[in-house]
């Protein structure tokens, strides 16, 4: 068996494992306040540095370039409470726009 088989194997029973276990867990626990805030904000900071890695890397490079734009229009669409579309095709267009500018 190859060493990629043993890493797939062992990757799955590890899902397998975490799944089962976040199953196990009492619901006691997870109505606790203080977890509930917790679950409350993975999401968030997930996709927070998601973002942050595709918009500011390439590689292992950091680079400020069009994407950095289209991050700004996000925020400022954000901040005036516009529609989630609104943000990002705003975003989109104007990364875009300065990409073909090449600014």
């Amino acid at each position: 068996m190859s060493t990629q088989w043993i890493a797939v194997i062992t990757t799955s029973l590890l899902c397998y494992i975490t799944k089962y276990i976040g199953h196990s867990i009492p619901e006691s626990w997870l109505a606790h306040p203080r977890v509930q805030r917790i679950t409350a904000l993975i999401p968030i900071v997930l996709l927070s540095s998601l973002v942050a890695m595709q918009a500011f890397t390439i590689k292992t490079k950091f680079v400020l370039d069009h994407r950095l734009a289209g991050i700004a229009v996000a925020i400022v669409a954000l901040k005036l409470k516009a529609p989630f579309p609104v943000v990002v095709i705003g975003a989109m267009a104007t990364s875009a726009i300065v990409y073909r500018l090449k600014i």
